[in-house]
Formats: C-alpha cells, structure tokens, sequence
C-alpha cells in the first residue's frame, strides 16, 4: 500500500519508480480521485456545520414566533446533499484503495534496473561446485532409483505436481526441517512458531497476495485460503497492532506445508520436485523499526545462507532487477543453490525487504521513544530454506556412482546417525 500523502507531495516520483518496475504513471489518475474524494469530505463537513448551525436558527426563530419555513427547507435540502457526499466519499474513497492495493511497491534506488531475470546482478559465489568422475543424476532419476520417490502414485491420489517420499528420504526431508529451525532459533535468535495453514482473505491482503494473485492461491469452501507461505501468517502477527519500539525488532520462524496453484508455470519444471503444488518450507520473517530495516535484510540473508554453508553446498546470491522483484518487494536478494544434476544454480531462497508496505496495508505501527506520533513499522521475509529444494541439492552433491547418497555430517545426528541412503529393499 502506498502513502497517499507522498504521492501528493512527490508524483513525480512516485510515477518514476513506476516506470523502473515498467508500468505507466498513475499519480494523475490517483491525485485526481484523491482531490475529488478530498473535495467530497470538504462538502459534507461544511453542509454538516451548516445543517447544524440551521437547526439553531430555526429553534431561535420559532421561539420568537417567526416563520422557519425557508430554513427548515434549507435543512431538508442539506440532508440530501449530505448523503450524496458521504456516498461519493464511500465510492471515490473505495476506486481509490482498489488502485493503490493493486499498485506494487517502488524499487529501492540501489535495485538494479531490468525488465526481466536477465537484468538480475550477481553479488558473490559462495563455495566450488562439486565435481563427478561420472555423469550426476537428477534429484528425480536418483530418487526412483533408491525406490524412495514415487511421482506415480502421487498422481494416482493427488495429481500432477505432488510426489510421495518414502523411508530415508522422508526422513532426510524431515531432518532437514528441523535442521534448519534449530539453527534459525537456537544461533539466529528466530522465535519459533507454529501458525494456521488456513487464513483469511485479509492476512492475504495484507501481505499483498490479494487482490492480484488469487490465480496462484488455494481456496476452500469456507473462504479460506491455504497459505502459500508462513510469511503470510507470520507477517500478520502484528495486523492492526501498535507496538512499543523497545519490543523490536521482532524475528519469527515456521515450518509449515505451503500451498501454491502454479497458475503461471505451464510447461516449466514439469518433471520431479522443483515446482510443486504442495511443499514444505521454512520461513523467515522480521518486523523492524525504519532506520533497521536495510541492516536487517543483510542479517537476514546471511541467515539463510548460513544453512547451505552448514551443509557444504555451493550457491551463489544475486540482487533482483526491478522488473523480476515480487509484488511486494521493495529489494530482493535471491539465493541459488547448485545442482550438479542440472548443471545450473537454481532459486532455494528469496530475501526481500518490503518497508511499510505490507505494514500499511496491514496498519500495523509503532510508537518510537518519546514521541507522540506513531509510525508504520518494516516488515521482512525470507525462506530460511525450501525444504524440498534443500533436499533436492543434498541429492544431487552428496550423490555416489553407485545411486546411494551420502547424509551431511550436520544432518547425521537428526537421522539416527544414518550416513548413507541405500537403494530400498
């Protein structure tokens, strides 16, 4: 959500940083509803303080016997008037929150410009891509080797896009899961939580998934929606609230099943887990004073990064280009593990920092020290990793010749000492 007040003050502006996330300007369509509604408020404030003024004319006028007749007409009169103001305040203010909630956030100024994912800045490789004296296999092929991955008959029951993990690698996924939440809460000082996986549309407006994603969403009979991502839960932990500054920042972590349609991903990872309809993910998400907030995305970031370390995988991290960042986003480093499988890096984080705009879609504030005036405080969210994508890069790196896979050492203590997955019995 965007302040209407800055877009008064600086449309130039405002229609600048439109134009680096490749849209037309939109402060003249805004300010012109804005001044209009404006004008509507004016009327019915100012017919008010007439309507009131009248009725103690006609009072005093009656008490002297004269005739009220013209001022009790001016009365009726005002309360006609007075309705079709408050409507045109009702409807001029609804067109106007309807624009602005469909309006994504403005990249920061540093966000590199870009109309797509070729526009995107490496910023560092982290560790050397592991090298095999045969051809490595995809996580998929390696999978249904070991008989512990079956997308047949997670067809059979679910559908495309779904798979069933069996044995060692369900329990490979699950360590890794709480892998990764010890480390966020025990080392990073993540408050652990274990929030609904059903929301109501507005956590989701607030997040800014609705309006414009719906597509991409799961919805139930009830009007709940599965949610996509903990960030939506998480975030929406202080919706409507009004914080002290000395709680911040607050840090949040989840693990918890995501749900997403995939509407827009026709003919795209067709085969095995990278794109899934259902998968488990561990999220990060802070909520921090202004002046935190880019210090806060780097802590962040580092956060996620720190698991792939841990697990000796090589990635790589790159900052977003203005016409790739997500709707929300005002900057976004992307994580990318390597899969020797593929030969490429691939997305297994996405940190982004959204200043206030989720925080005022949510009209979530805080009160800073020694003063009277609140502010909307700055959200953050990041995956602290996919867990199935995590799981796919332990396969695919610490894959044998003999189709085993060997368990990370920092894994083994979660996996009853496991030090190697065997092809099933």
């Amino acid at each position: 959500m965007h302040d209407i007040k800055l877009i008064r003050d600086n449309p130039a502006l405002f229609d600048a940083g439109l134009k680096k996330r490749g849209l037309a300007p939109l402060s003249a369509q805004i300010l012109d509803l804005d001044q209009r509604r404006r004008a509507a408020q004016t009327g019915f404030q100012e017919g008010q303080a007439r309507r009131n003024e009248a009725s103690k004319q006609i009072g005093m006028v009656k008490k002297q016997g004269g005739d009220a007749d013209a001022l009790m007409a001016e009365v009726a009169a005002l309360k006609d008037k007075l309705a079709e103001f408050e409507a045109a305040d009702k409807h001029l203010g609804e067109e106007l929150e309807t624009i602005l909630m469909g309006i994504p956030n403005l990249p920061a100024d540093d966000v590199p410009p870009g109309e797509d994912e070729a526009g995107n800045v490496e910023l560092r490789k982290v560790g050397t891509p592991k090298s095999f004296d045969f051809t490595p296999l995809e996580h998929d092929a390696l999978g249904e080797k070991l008989g512990l991955m079956d997308f047949a008959a997670a067809a059979r029951i679910s559908g495309s896009r779904f798979v069933v993990l069996k044995g060692a690698l369900a329990r490979l996924e699950r360590a890794l899961g709480a892998f990764m939440l010890d480390l966020q809460t025990g080392t990073h000082g993540y408050t652990e939580v274990n929030p609904p996986v059903l929301v109501r549309d507005n956590a989701l407006l607030g997040t800014g998934q609705l309006p414009k994603f719906e597509e991409d969403l799961f919805k139930t009979e009830t009007g709940h929606y599965l949610i996509p991502t903990a960030e939506v839960p998480l975030t929406n932990l202080v919706n409507g609230e009004l914080l002290d500054e000395a709680v911040l920042p607050l840090r949040f972590t989840a693990l918890t099943p995501c749900f997403r349609s995939e509407a827009g991903s026709a003919g795209k990872d067709t085969r095995g887990m990278i794109r899934q309809h259902q998968f488990p993910k561990v999220e990060l998400v802070s909520i921090v004073h202004p002046d935190k907030s880019d210090e806060e995305h780097l802590r962040m970031t580092n956060c996620a990064e720190e698991v792939l370390k841990l697990l000796g995988l090589a990635y790589r991290v790159i900052v977003l280009c203005t016409g790739d960042m997500g709707f929300g986003a005002k900057k976004t480093y992307d994580i990318e593990v390597w899969l020797p499988g593929q030969n490429a890096y691939r997305e297994i984080s996405s940190c982004s920092n959204t200043g206030d705009f989720q925080a005022r879609r949510m009209n979530a504030r805080f009160r800073p020290k020694e003063e009277k005036a609140t502010r909307f405080l700055h959200t953050l969210n990041g995956s602290g990793l996919a867990v199935g994508r995590t799981l796919i890069a332990v396969m695919e790196n610490y894959q044998q010749a003999d189709g085993s896979i060997v368990v990370p050492e920092v894994l083994r203590p979660y996996m009853g000492g496991l030090e190697r997955i065997v092809p099933h019995a």
